[in-house]
């Protein structure tokens, strides 16, 4: 295990404290079911929602398993402890709604009026080709 200094420590007990004073976290949350939307009230006075399909580990969640929703770290979490669901503030405010995994496959998901008639007009040739034709 690496030892660190006093003066790493104190680095380190700096950085947070800026970061603690500076970065967005969560002051409130909630599920609004009108909106279906979860609602994010933050420590710069800004308001995030977004609709919580989105996120990993909320897909399939009930009105009332939102609602349950908590602050942690200081605000730089949102738990719902029923659905062993954990979401970061600041990666949400990045648009990351889940692991690289989970947003990967998402994108996969994804579609455009672009990609229909990318997939149309391949059709119409015939479709992918198979895979000893690709090489």
């Amino acid at each position: 295990m690496v030892e660190l200094t006093d003066a790493q420590i104190d680095a380190a007990t700096e950085r947070g404290k800026i970061a603690h004073l500076n970065e967005p976290r969560a002051i409130k949350a909630r599920y609004n079911k009108k909106l279906g939307r979860m609602v994010v009230e933050l420590t710069n006075g800004c308001t995030f929602t977004f609709p919580p399909h989105l996120a990993q580990g909320l897909e399939a969640a009930t009105d009332e398993q939102l609602a349950q929703v908590e602050i942690l770290g200081a605000g730089y979490g949102l738990h719902w402890e029923a659905l062993d669901a954990d979401l970061s503030v600041p990666g949400l405010l990045m648009g990351l709604f889940g692991t690289k995994a989970y947003m990967a496959r998402q994108a996969g998901r994804a579609t455009s009026a672009a990609k229909a008639a990318a997939a149309r007009q391949n059709g119409a040739k015939g479709g992918r080709p198979p895979k000893s034709a690709r090489r």
